[in-house]
């Protein structure tokens, strides 16, 4: 798959990067990230998240779920485990990221100016792992199930 296919999700995110566009409307909220699912289809799902500077995700996969994600506005950080400690990847607005179904990353809003997200996923989100990483191992915390924790 290359960046033109139409079926890259991370083409996908672009097609998905004007939140004018969106069925539902762009809103920060102070006490938790927000986000709204934008499209669901059989090919695959679209999420919207904003972030305030300091909010973020835990370490999580996507429970066997491919995927990517691509930065609208502001900054993020994601971080992934290698060599048994984070590693974090800075991401401008217009950059983003694909993954694989065994990704394990957590992302912030390190900056001091509001971000917001496109996240694509295939198959559509079922669970989400979330992980402590204790002594340089992933150590399972919490198993987060579709229509339950989202």
């Amino acid at each position: 798959m290359t960046s033109t296919d139409p079926t890259d999700l991370l083409t996908v995110a672009a097609r998905w990067a004007d939140p004018t566009a969106w069925p539902v409307a762009l809103r920060f909220d102070r006490s938790q990230r927000w986000y709204a699912r934008l499209h669901a289809g059989e090919a695959y799902e679209v999420w919207a998240l904003s972030w305030l500077p300091g909010q973020g995700t835990d370490l999580h996969d996507h429970g066997g779920s491919a995927g990517a994600f691509r930065v609208v506005a502001g900054v993020l950080t994601e971080e992934t485990v290698s060599g048994g400690r984070l590693r974090p990847h800075r991401l401008a607005a217009g950059t983003g990221r694909r993954f694989g179904v065994r990704h394990v990353h957590q992302v912030t809003n390190r900056g001091d100016q509001p971000a917001v997200s496109v996240h694509v996923y295939r198959p559509a989100l079922s669970r989400m792992t979330r992980y402590h990483l204790v002594a340089g191992r992933l150590r399972v915390a919490e198993v987060a199930e579709a229509g339950v924790a989202w």
